[in-house]
């Protein structure tokens, strides 16, 4: 698994080959740079920790600094650990940069959902609430949350009115439509979780789409003869 740390810009469109608009989420993807690189000789599980976002020395802990310090890179807002198979090809304080993905490529996406304060059932779990006609005296409050007969208790888990969002998200498999080096850039289709300027990681999809080749190109095929604009030939499975 590969991965990289990033800000949420925001969202846009753009248009695809055939003319059609399609939504994008602009991420700041990098540079990132490693700080610790753990082992299973001597963590038991191998993975390494990168930071986004220089930030003032005199901003962080002291531990923290020291630990930059020893990397041999400036104090990092956003530190996170991302699992990999085989961390030999790494070495502390090494910079990843967005061109790690690649146009064509699947990414899960995890950020902080947006808050949305103390919210009723209704709009937490899509209750359908009670009629609308103005003679009815229930209509969106929340009735009765358990059978007494039955269990004599309310069920543990019960969806209830309560906190809404502010939660930890993933949303897989989401396309990469663009990768802009010099600017830290890449372009995702759809919606990444999260606010405007939110922290989120992009990691190498763990479901790949069916037929998916990784940094795949398409080829353009024609039959010798054949009438018509070419078309792409299907990605091997």
């Amino acid at each position: 698994m590969t991965g990289i740390l990033g800000k949420k810009i925001g969202m846009t469109h753009l248009f695809d080959e055939n003319g059609r608009v399609v939504p994008v989420t602009m991420i700041e993807a990098g540079p990132c740079y490693i700080v610790q690189i753990k082992t299973k000789e001597t963590d038991g599980y191998s993975a390494i920790q990168m930071g986004f976002d220089e930030k003032k020395t005199r901003l962080v802990k002291k531990v923290d600094a020291a630990r930059f310090k020893k990397a041999g890179v400036n104090s990092l807002r956003f530190v996170k650990e991302i699992r990999i198979g085989d961390v030999s090809s790494y070495k502390i304080g090494q910079k990843i940069e967005a061109d790690l993905f690649a146009k064509g490529d699947f990414v899960d996406a995890i950020g902080t959902s947006i808050g949305k304060g103390f919210q009723g059932g209704m709009k937490r779990w899509n209750w359908k609430g009670g009629p609308g006609g103005h003679g009815s005296m229930f209509h969106r409050a929340i009735g009765s949350i358990q059978s007494g007969a039955r269990l004599g208790r309310v069920t543990k888990g019960h969806h209830m009115p309560g906190h809404m969002g502010a939660a930890r998200i993933t949303t897989q498999n989401l396309e990469v439509m663009k990768v802009d080096k010099e600017n830290n850039l890449i372009v995702i289709k759809g919606a990444v979780p999260g606010h405007k300027n939110g922290f989120v990681i992009l990691k190498e999809a763990r479901k790949m789409p069916k037929g998916y080749i990784k940094h795949k190109v398409v080829v353009q095929t024609q039959k010798k003869g054949a009438k018509g604009p070419a078309k792409a030939a299907a990605p091997k499975k």
